[in-house]
């Protein structure tokens, strides 16, 4: 029996810039590999052996003390602990994406779905499991996913915040890193879509002017 050809791979997930299908990206297309939290491991977010992007592991010590507050041996912190805290100094997770913007990121229009657009993209910005290209995916399938898809993933993205945020300051200086990481990624999505939105502007403009002359 002869060998059956080898299938192509599948295109590789359109990527910021890239067009959208009018009515939306399919959902299938968001992810370029199922996320963890996709199958059911975002209650697990930051807990286990490790994960593969780099975000760090449960502890067993307790979570960073407030802004102003003083760790003390007293309080359950060790030498490890002190010492990262005063390295990082009032950084606390999410405190860089909490200090950017949801300026300049478009969201589709979702008749289908309602919920708060403004915490929906905070909730994404803040995450440091998605890539900058998946949350610009995700982005453009909201009008083609359902109610319960739009609020099981802001669950989701709220278990991420509050797992990492329980984690002990022994992971501050990493998450300090990826939370930076992130920052700029957003910032980078920002100026893509208003590269895409003057494009798009620039287009519509010549279309009216060929349809004015009857091209």
């Amino acid at each position: 029996m002869a060998d059956q050809p080898t299938p192509p791979p599948p295109p590789p997930p359109p990527r910021p810039g890239d067009s959208v299908p009018d009515g939306g990206l399919d959902p299938s297309q968001v992810f370029a590999a199922p996320p963890a939290a996709a199958q059911g491991g975002g209650a697990q977010a930051g807990q286990g052996t490790g994960q593969d992007d780099g975000t760090p592991t449960k502890d067993a010590g307790p979570k960073p003390p407030p802004v102003g507050v003083t760790a003390t041996k007293e309080m359950g912190y060790d030498d490890e602990d002190l010492k990262i805290l005063e390295q990082v100094g009032t950084y606390r997770f999410g405190s860089i994406t909490d200090a950017l913007s949801n300026d300049k990121i478009a969201i589709p229009a979702h008749p289908e779905t309602d919920f708060d657009v403004q915490n929906f993209l905070s909730l994404l910005r803040g995450s440091i499991s998605l890539t900058r290209d998946e949350k610009w995916r995700i982005i453009q399938a909201i009008p083609k996913l359902s109610q319960f898809q739009i609020d099981e993933l802001q669950k989701i993205l709220v278990d991420e915040r509050q797992k990492f945020s329980e984690l002990s300051p022994k992971h501050l200086l990493q998450l300090m890193k990826l939370e930076q990481k992130h920052s700029e990624d957003w910032k980078d999505l920002q100026s893509v879509m208003v590269q895409n939105a003057s494009k798009q502007e620039e287009k519509s403009k010549v279309d009216e002017i060929r349809k004015q002359l009857g091209l």
